[in-house]
Order: C-alpha cells, then structure tokens, then sequence
C-alpha cells in the first residue's frame, strides 16, 4: 500500500521523467552558430563596386583626396530661388544680412572689426573679373567714397562749429567711414560707461548726419591691456558698456533708428598700438562709430585706395581731424591723475 502511494505520489509531481532544462542553453548556442555563419556568409561575398563607392566617399569626407563623383563643394547650400542677387542668402534684405553678422567680424560683410579691409581685398583677388566687372566696380567704389566724404564733412562741420574737432578723428577704410573717440577720459568717467558732458555733444553734432543717412552703424568699444576693477569684471564688460552708453545715446537722444545701429565690445583684443606707453594706452581707449558700407566686397576692397587717392589729389591727410601732440600729451596726465582706464 505504502509502495502505491510513494508511485502515485511521484507521478503526481513528475519525478518519473528526464531534466530537460539542458535544451535552453542548446538552443542558445545553436541560434549564437547560425548567426556567426551568416555573418561569414555576408563577408564572403563583398561588392566591389559599393566598397569602392565606400572607401572613395570616406576618403573624400576626410579630405584625403578629391572625388568627382562625390559633393566636395564647401560652404551653406542655398537653393537657387532662395538665394538673393548679391548671393547672400536667404537674407530679407541686403541691410540685416550685413548688421546680423556684424558681431562676428566675417568675411562675407563689411564689418570685419578689424577695419584692414585685408579679407576682402584677398577674396576680390582670388575671382577673376572682366574688365567691365571692374570698370562697374571702380565706378561703384567711387560713388561710396563720395557718399562717405559727404557724411565725414557733415559730421565734420557740425563737430567745428561747436569747438570739439580735435576730440575726433576719421578713417575711411573697406569697411567704411570710422569715426573714432579716442581716449575714454574725454568721454566716460574713470573706469566708467556714463557719458560725459562733452561725449553728449559730439553726440548731439554726430546723430543728426547718421539719422538721415542710409547706413547701418556699428558702435564698438576698446579697452587698454591694463586690468578692469568694480563695478566691470573684465574689459569685456568695460568696452561693451561703453559702446552700448554710446549706442542708447544716438537712439534715445539723437533718433537714431533702432534696426541700423548695433554695439559691440572688443575689450582689448584690437588695439590700434602695440606698446605700454600711456600715448599707446589712451590710443587704445576708444569708442569706434562705424558707418558701415553699402557695397560688396570686391567693391569695398577698392574704397582705401580710392579715398586715399581723392585725399592726396584734394591735398588732405586720409584722416580729416586728428588730436594733436599737445593734447595728447594733456590727456594722458589727466589719464595718470585719475587712474582712468
């Protein structure tokens, strides 16, 4: 009896057959070995010409060599009834798309903050033109060097009037007409962006002649190398308030439109001196105005030669008013009297 219940027992509970738990990991490895053979099957059978495509397009990408099946063109594709005559884009117009990239100081606008003019004399260089393209081209750079003299007079004249000459000087370059407020004691307090009594009015002479011309501004502010203290961290601070005090002045005060000005801080990473003097310091600390120019590269590589041209036939020196020894020397005393910067 004892026996019966022990079998039926084992038979209620499955005792009586093999462990078969053995097949989980069979099958395991025999799914890893079928795809292995695939895997090699795959391998064998390689097609060239795909390899080919393969190595040439990696190559290409990698700028190893030039391929004339594969794009190795550089650069923003646009589609051709997207982009603009001048071939700046998508741009709405030809003033955003030079104003919206004034900032970086690239080389497919005039404002390369630099003011050499260098780029874009190398790009005009690098594509041949005609001599109708460059007949066209002189013609057109003319016409901005006079357009830019007209606004240097202007700016000039009211500046005469009001005693203030010698508190500015004037550059006409590729980029366009500079007009630069050399040394920040004159117009900003020590280690200070508020305007002072005779910054508001060359100001008041320089807004009237830039409300009504059809320019866009650029206002960038330099610092000196020497360190910036409170309220500015750095020098970045420094200029950058300096330039925007001048900007808010031109809107606010003079009616300068909003959507053809813009200003930039350059600390001290542009300056016009390479030397530690206290005549390289106060040179170095400025705020330029830049009245940015209309015209495409290849045109506004041609401007310095030009104004300088027209300067030497008219007998005048290439910068209209500059400061004088004299007073150079006396603002750099107040500089060192103040520990302006």
């Amino acid at each position: 009896m004892s026996a019966r219940r022990k079998k039926g027992h084992a038979e209620e509970h499955g005792d009586d057959h093999p462990d078969e738990r053995w097949m989980a990991s069979y099958m395991d490895m025999i799914t890893v070995l079928m795809c292995l053979f695939i895997v090699l099957f795959a391998m064998s059978s390689v097609d060239a010409n795909k390899f080919a495509a393969l190595k040439e397009s990696l190559a290409t990408g990698f700028g190893q060599t030039k391929s004339e099946t594969v794009d190795t063109a550089s650069g923003t594709v646009v589609k051709a009834a997207d982009a603009t005559k001048e071939g700046e884009g998508y741009s709405a117009s030809k003033t955003d798309a030079k104003t919206a990239t004034a900032a970086s100081g690239t080389d497919s606008t005039n404002s390369d903050a630099a003011g050499s003019g260098q780029a874009a004399a190398k790009a005009a260089a690098a594509v041949p033109q005609t001599k109708a393209q460059q007949k066209a081209n002189t013609k057109a750079a003319t016409a901005e060097v006079d357009d830019l003299t007209v606004i240097k007079k202007a700016i000039a004249a009211k500046l005469a009037q009001k005693g203030l000459s010698r508190d500015v000087e004037f550059a006409i370059t590729s980029r366009g007409l500079t007009v630069r407020l050399v040394g920040s004691e004159t117009f900003f307090g020590s280690n200070s962006a508020d305007l002072s009594g005779t910054a508001k009015q060359v100001m008041d002479a320089i807004a009237p002649v830039l409300k009504t011309a059809s320019h866009s501004v650029s206002v960038e502010g330099h610092a000196d190398s020497r360190a910036s203290t409170a309220p500015y961290a750095t020098n970045w601070e420094l200029s950058a308030a300096r330039a925007t005090a001048v900007l808010r002045d031109l809107v606010e005060r003079g009616g300068m439109p909003g959507e053809r000005i813009q200003s930039v801080g350059f600390g001290s990473s542009r300056p016009l001196a390479k030397g530690d003097s206290d005549a390289d310091l106060a040179k170095n600390r400025r705020v330029d105005i830049v009245v940015l120019s209309n015209q495409k590269d290849e045109v506004n590589a041609l401007i310095p030669k030009i104004a300088a041209a027209e300067a030497a036939a008219t007998g005048a020196a290439p910068t209209a008013s500059k400061t004088t020894e004299s007073t150079t020397e006396e603002k750099t005393t107040s500089t060192e009297a103040e520990g302006g910067h």
